[in-house]
């Protein structure tokens, strides 16, 4: 399915917005997660493919390897710890607490009676429970039945509490937002409801560092007079909104009204997001949302990420599991100019928007995609779950990488 959004303008950054998520405050947080531990040091890779590109008549395609980002393997490392920073600091105002320190873990003993709940559909979840482990505070995680064993395992690793309920994701969020109402805990959620607001805004603008790296590398060598943007299109993963709006709300303030195409993509059976668009107002998913993409499987759209979204995505289009799992394979076997590597379920779901949009000629023509197109990209995560990439690659991410060090080492 595809729908061009009629609501999306081009016009500068609005200043209510900007009250909500800014370049400033992104470059804040960038600052603070540099002395986390959990993350990896330095920038993740931006992976030129040109064979991709020449293979799709597009003039070019980058795409951001979140995998890297850390041991956690996705971009959502990003997100809850911030989150949880900037929760701590409200909560403890007068104390001497800064981010520092708190990411340090040195103030264990005064927080060891503070306890953080979160649904996840794994990635989030995980990102909480490593950033409470290191701050020294309890962490709850709630997970819904299409969960796997093997990513409840990576979250239970870093000390969380695991709740099982039966249901699916959004049956989670209430579960988590119930115990939270119950036992006085701290909900650390990455989807916004009704007066629940701060905490998922907090996420989102961690984000931004994704795109604030790919800003910095590819304006690294620009002239002082060449202030377009060096990407003329931009797919973007679905979920509850959260990581479209992080990146959308960065590229929309730097470039205003020149700002990048942006084209949403969600799996066929969670497409709350499209349904948003046509609906005009945030929306729940028309069909199952049980999807082999994982991150991706949300029924409720973020009402937080929807203001973000609605006035500067261009386009919303679903993939199918199918398209998603052939544009990890083609990822992971690379080509002689492209890099092979590992994307994960819901990491390829952004260049499987792409490669089919390149092959349908109304909608490349819809949403201006050319020969002299610039395209970005972002796999948000790695093997995540290793059995089921192996599954559905029908190859190990070790094996990838071997691959990979192989071509690299050329």
């Amino acid at each position: 399915m595809f729908y061009v959004n009629p609501h999306a303008t081009r016009a500068p950054y609005p200043a209510d917005l900007q009250e909500i998520m800014s370049i400033a405050r992104a470059q804040q947080s960038r600052e603070w997660l540099a002395h986390w531990q959990g993350l990896a040091p330095g920038s993740t890779p931006l992976r030129a493919l040109p064979d991709l590109a020449a293979s799709l008549g597009v003039r070019s395609v980058l795409v951001k390897d979140e995998a890297l980002r850390s041991p956690l393997g996705s971009f959502k490392a990003l997100g809850a710890p911030i989150a949880l920073v900037r929760l701590l600091l409200r909560e403890f105002a007068g104390s001497h607490f800064t981010a520092r320190s708190l990411l340090a873990g040195e103030h264990r003993a005064a927080l060891a009676g503070v306890t953080v709940v979160s649904a996840t559909d794994g990635n989030h979840g995980r990102a909480l429970a490593a950033a409470a482990q290191s701050i020294g505070c309890r962490c709850v995680i709630v997970l819904h039945a299409h969960v796997s064993d093997e990513r409840e395992q990576a979250i239970a690793a870093h000390g969380a509490e695991i709740v099982r309920i039966a249901g699916n994701y959004d049956a989670s969020v209430e579960t988590a937002a119930a115990l939270a109402a119950r036992h006085g805990w701290h909900v650390v959620s990455d989807t916004s409801y009704e007066g629940y607001e701060a905490i998922p805004r907090d996420v989102m603008q961690g984000y931004a560092t994704v795109v604030a790296e790919v800003v910095e590398a590819l304006t690294a060598t620009a002239l002082p007079a060449d202030d377009a943007c060096p990407v003329t299109h931009v797919f973007l993963q679905g979920g509850v909104g959260g990581l479209a709006a992080g990146i959308v709300s960065y590229l929309w303030e730097r470039w205003g009204a020149w700002r990048p195409t942006f084209v949403v993509v969600e799996p066929e059976q969670a497409d709350c997001l499209y349904q948003s668009a046509i609906s005009g107002r945030a929306a729940s998913a028309s069909g199952s949302v049980d999807s082999v993409m994982a991150g991706l499987a949300c029924g409720e759209t973020s009402p937080l990420a929807w203001r973000f979204l609605q006035p500067s995505v261009d386009a919303f289009m679903t993939v199918t599991d199918a398209q998603a799992v052939e544009a990890m394979r083609r990822l992971a076997r690379g080509s002689e100019h492209d890099v092979p590597f590992v994307a994960g379920e819901s990491g390829a779901a952004g260049p499987a928007g792409l490669i089919r949009a390149a092959a349908v000629p109304a909608i490349a023509s819809a949403i201006g995609l050319t020969a002299q197109s610039r395209v970005l990209l972002i796999s948000t995560e790695g093997a995540t779950a290793p059995s089921v990439y192996a599954e559905l690659v029908g190859e190990t991410a070790a094996s990838v990488a071997g691959r990979q060090q192989a071509w690299m080492a050329r």
